[in-house]
């Protein structure tokens, strides 16, 4: 008997057995993580050490220079882009005129 102003709990239970495809897909999955994550520990830094024919590396960047390029650049472009859209919005002229 259900207690009183509960619903009564049905006897139906949603089991669903895992189908054949199911299984592949998930073992397909497994594999490809699998071998990505091997192919990712075999090719380590180190064979980076040795240098190609032609590779003439250049002088490298200060901590200044790494900043300004990196960090200012990016945001400067950014305030020089917002400040353009800003500047040529048409829907605030037009609501300066209405208003």
């Amino acid at each position: 008997m259900p207690h009183p102003g509960r619903a009564g709990c049905s006897a139906v239970r949603y089991v669903e057995r895992v189908s054949n495809k199911v299984k592949n897909t998930a073992l397909r999955a497994g594999t490809i993580t699998a071998g990505t994550a091997l192919m990712l520990l075999m090719s380590s830094p180190a064979f980076a050490l040795t240098r190609d024919d032609g590779d003439d590396p250049g002088p490298g960047l200060s901590v200044i220079q790494t900043l300004g390029l990196y960090v200012v650049a990016p945001i400067v472009l950014f305030l020089i882009i917002a400040g353009l859209v800003i500047a040529t919005d048409k829907s605030r002229k037009q609501a300066k005129s209405k208003g």
